[in-house]
């Protein structure tokens, strides 16, 4: 694996290949994209590429070989869910009292540590920064440079004052990148002593092509509804769950379809009191949601004359259907509507009457 096989955005990594030919990489960098977009993958490329004991030159530029022991170690944290599912799990064996201090970290290379938001709250945490603080001005003892990978920008306040204390002033044999689908959620002090990179989505036509030969098993029509579905990422396209998705499409066609009847609610019936209360019920819930913004987004683009932005195309005549029996009054009521249901699933109301109040709120006699 090399960078020839980071897709899309090759103006971008060029220009961060060149920093690097140059000696003039910055000790801090962001990169901004959707999930998906392949910030994590990138960013272990840009670690290789530093620390590459038998460095390649492709396209005039560095390259990594992929082989040696610091891009074999540092590759070991590329399967970041599994990395950080092990590190719970190591946290959750520890004696009561040593669960409250630990912090999770992914590390498979001495010199390269990897920060993940640290459950239950998600959060970058200051005991976090502080590990980043206290290895940060030791040079490094395998690598040539220290890397440290921040995986998300939501930062406790402590912590993200801690970081800026050491970003005004990095060593120069450590580089730190920063993880964000947004880089507004990060302190402006912060923005201001990184460099911001952000990766652009692709074109859905560039998705198909990469999911033709990565998941080959899909069908063309499956292809696309993941490309346009997954924003332009391709980390997203590839681990999107096609199976899943059509299951709740399927229920959330029938609840708009029984909200614009507004006779007969057996079909909804059958449908909402599936969701039932758990884990797996909020799972589930959370995915319909999302399902359903999805296609009153496509009824939108239906009703303003834009089809072609319609992602769901794939049943996109029985979209223009439910499209002719709605307007933009109708989709608002519906959006409106769908976020007082998410709000409720929050507070744990009742899945199931949350959802037939949503749909019986949309009727239309």
């Amino acid at each position: 694996m090399s960078f020839s096989d980071f897709h899309g955005n090759s103006d971008l990594v060029h220009r961060l290949r060149d920093m690097l030919a140059r000696n003039h990489f910055p000790q801090a960098v962001i990169l901004a994209g959707p999930a998906g977009s392949g910030k994590y993958t990138l960013a272990l490329m840009l670690a290789k590429a530093m620390n590459c004991l038998s460095p390649l030159v492709t396209d005039g530029l560095p390259d990594f070989c992929g082989k040696c022991s610091n891009c074999v170690h540092i590759a070991l944290s590329q399967d970041l869910d599994s990395r950080f599912a092990e590190a719970v799990e190591a946290r959750e064996n520890l004696r009561e009292t040593d669960k409250k201090e630990t912090r999770l970290f992914v590390q498979t290379h001495p010199d390269v540590l990897v920060i993940p938001p640290d459950p239950p709250q998600m959060m970058i945490k200051v005991d976090q920064v502080h590990r980043v603080i206290e290895t940060i001005y030791y040079r490094p003892g395998e690598a040539k440079e220290r890397v440290y990978i921040f995986t998300q920008s939501s930062f406790m306040k402590e912590a993200a004052n801690s970081l800026l204390k050491v970003l005004e002033e990095p060593p120069e044999f450590a580089t730190i990148f920063l993880l964000t689908e947004n880089p507004g959620e990060l302190l402006s002090t912060i923005r201001s002593r990184s460099m911001i990179v952000t990766l652009a989505a692709l074109p859905a036509e560039e998705v198909e092509q990469d999911l033709a030969l990565h998941r080959p098993e899909w069908t063309a029509k499956q292809r696309a509804l993941a490309a346009r579905l997954s924003n332009g990422a391709i980390g997203a396209a590839r681990s999107f769950d096609v199976a899943g998705y059509t299951a709740a499409r399927a229920q959330a066609l029938t609840i708009l379809n029984s909200a614009l009847r507004g006779a007969d609610h057996s079909e909804l019936f059958k449908v909402t009191e599936t969701y039932r209360a758990g884990a797996e019920g909020r799972d589930k819930i959370e995915k319909l949601l999302r399902t359903l913004y999805s296609l009153l987004q496509d009824l939108v683009f239906l009703n303003s004359g834009t089809p072609e932005l319609v992602r769901n195309a794939d049943i996109q005549g029985e979209l223009k259907r439910l499209a002719e029996a709605t307007d933009f009054d109708w989709i608002a009521l519906a959006a409106d509507r769908l976020n007082d249901v998410e709000r409720g699933t929050r507070r744990n109301l009742v899945r199931s009457l949350s959802l037939d109040a949503f749909a019986t709120a949309l009727e239309r006699v």
